[in-house]
């Protein structure tokens, strides 16, 4: 069975599952470059068919993440008759005022491309939690019982779920609505911090360790939802939401943001971060631990933008509560069309095993020939060798920074060893160095380590398998000193543990760089600058290497290098 799944909206993106394994994922912004884009994912559905080798034809079910029509859906597949979508009453109310007052109509010129679905495939619409919920239980390896927990800013009025997986069946058990939005009081914090609700969020968690909640603890309980015992005892009312388009991209704003503004301005910005942080935490677990235990179950498995929260993550982790903790390595809305596809799978095939996700390597690759192509397109100097691992970690020991663009794109938000940024964690100073020069952000931003499988006991308390970057640890005391770049403020790392059989070219290059310094831990980070997507085709990656000050950059067996 052949599913698509098709997200339109904020980080629109499509995936494929093919019986019940997820084949390909990628978001729009990858394409059109412009970050969170929302329009139509046009170019992320011409590439899940094109990398499996099929046509719209051998689809059998068309996924889509929303409970109720999405209009983008008629265009990109060509709806006609009973499957076209319906418009919704507030959509015909506007579609009327346009009318009156002769606004142009918003309808896509001839040459912009759309697909024709065929008349037997079903489209499924699948609500917004339901597919965050799927695409936790669904890639968590296990027919076991599980609570689910999705937790977003909003998501078909919802924004929180509570779910029981079992047996290959989702069972809603709660849900909770915008009036306990713990993702849009995150977010507006965010924005009064000065960054975009809907992007920043980590930023937020970042600067957490760098303030002291109890110089402010309180001040922020007005802004919040609050939770008891998994029910919400406090309901907030958020009031009137604003949307700003950017460039293809959605951005909200809400005036709260302006009084939480003026409590920055007398507390301090990373205090008021720690307690916005604090209070996340606190009402997180509020939720959770009662229902696990409702359940009667260990498991967990989560899913939702809030839940890219790491340092959350990490505290749900060390509670002692969890034997088995998943959460879904891109839960924020750019995985709906993964949740989508992967729900319409099982619902078709409750008995069907459900496969541990290994690896994020599910986008766009580029041969040899086509990124030498581009490379003599540009008439750039450059030579072949036949061992770039060894060379890229011969050039991380000498203290260069390496541009690593390998197999196929990552999905998600995290580089993972195809589309990274890489340098020596072994001296403080690489961090700023990385930051200022190469990334082009704010200095307290940390960075990530990318790690052997084999050495996850050597740095991470309390470790576990950790491949995507989701949750943070505990840095071990020993090894503090030697990769100071990647130990944040507070003393964690965000790892990837990286293993032979999932990652086998960048664990050579982890490999041979423990021999020659070692630490079998190098910095990762997003082969990109701030503000911008993750690389995706070759030309992206030779316009961001020559935009900042990376050293290197391997392209597949090619290797560019600056002269100094």
């Amino acid at each position: 069975m052949n599913v698509l799944g098709i997200h339109i909206g904020h980080d629109s993106s499509a995936a494929l599952v093919r019986d019940g394994r997820l084949v390909a994922d990628v978001a729009e912004e990858r394409f059109t470059r412009t970050k969170h884009y929302c329009g139509l994912p046009i170019n992320a559905v011409d590439y899940c068919l094109k990398s499996q080798g099929l046509t719209l034809d051998e689809i059998d079910a068309v996924a889509v993440p929303a409970a109720c029509s999405v209009l983008g859906l008629n265009f990109l597949l060509n709806l006609q008759g009973e499957k076209r979508e319906k418009m919704t009453r507030k959509r015909q109310l506007l579609e009327l005022f346009n009318r009156i007052f002769r606004k142009p109509d918003v309808r896509p010129p001839l040459y912009i491309k759309h697909f024709s679905l065929n008349s037997k495939t079903e489209i499924v619409h699948v609500h917004h939690h339901l597919a965050h919920a799927a695409s936790a239980y669904y890639t968590s390896g296990t027919r076991e019982k599980q609570l689910i927990v999705t937790i977003d800013g909003s998501g078909d009025g919802v924004s929180v779920g509570i779910w029981r997986g079992e047996n290959g069946r989702i069972q809603q058990l709660r849900t909770f609505p915008t009036s306990g939005s713990l993702g849009w009081f995150y977010s507006n914090v965010t924005e009064a911090l000065g960054w975009w609700h809907g992007d920043g969020e980590g930023k937020t968690m970042g600067l957490a360790p760098y303030g002291d909640y109890t110089k402010c603890q309180g001040v922020l309980d007005r802004f919040t939802p609050k939770y008891q015992n998994g029910e919400l005892v406090e309901p907030h009312d958020f009031g009137r939401i604003a949307t700003w388009n950017e460039h293809g991209a959605v951005q909200w704003h809400m005036e709260e943001a302006c009084a939480i503004r003026d409590l920055i301005q007398k507390y301090g910005r990373e205090h008021i971060a720690a307690e916005a942080q604090r209070v996340l935490e606190e009402q997180v677990k509020n939720i959770v631990f009662p229902w696990m235990e409702r359940e009667g179950t260990t498991n967990l498995s989560a899913s939702g933008g809030v839940m890219l929260n790491v340092k959350l993550n990490q505290r749900l982790w060390e509670s002692g509560r969890i034997t088995r903790h998943h959460t879904f390595p891109n839960p924020g809305d750019a995985g709906l069309a993964a949740g989508a596809a992967l729900y319409v799978y099982y619902a078709a095939h409750p008995s069907a095993p459900i496969y541990p996700l290994e690896h994020l390597y599910l986008g766009p690759e580029y041969s040899d020939t086509e990124i030498e192509a581009a490379l003599k397109l540009r008439r750039l100097e450059y030579r072949r060798l036949d061992n770039v691992a060894e060379f890229a970690a011969e050039q991380l020991a000498q203290g260069k920074i390496v541009a690593w663009f390998q197999g196929r794109m990552e999905c998600g938000p995290r580089a993972l060893g195809a589309r990274s940024i890489l340098m020596s964690a072994a001296r403080p100073e690489n961090k700023d160095i990385i930051n200022a020069r190469v990334k082009f952000r704010e200095a307290f931003r940390p960075f990530c380590p990318s790690l052997l499988w084999e050495r996850r006991e050597d740095y991470l308390v309390k470790a576990r398998d950790e491949f995507f970057m989701i949750t943070s640890f505990d840095c071990q005391p020993a090894k503090r000193a030697r990769v100071p770049a990647v130990v944040h403020a507070d003393g964690t790392l965000r790892p990837q543990t990286v293993k032979r059989e999932f990652a086998p070219l960048f664990w050579e290059l982890l490999h041979h760089f423990e021999r020659l310094t070692g630490d079998g831990l190098v910095l990762n980070t997003s082969f990109n600058v701030m503000g911008e997507p993750i690389v995706n085709h070759p030309r992206d990656a030779i316009r961001c290497f020559y935009d900042n000050g990376l050293d290197v950059l391997i392209l597949g067996n090619f290797v560019l290098e600056k002269r100094a």
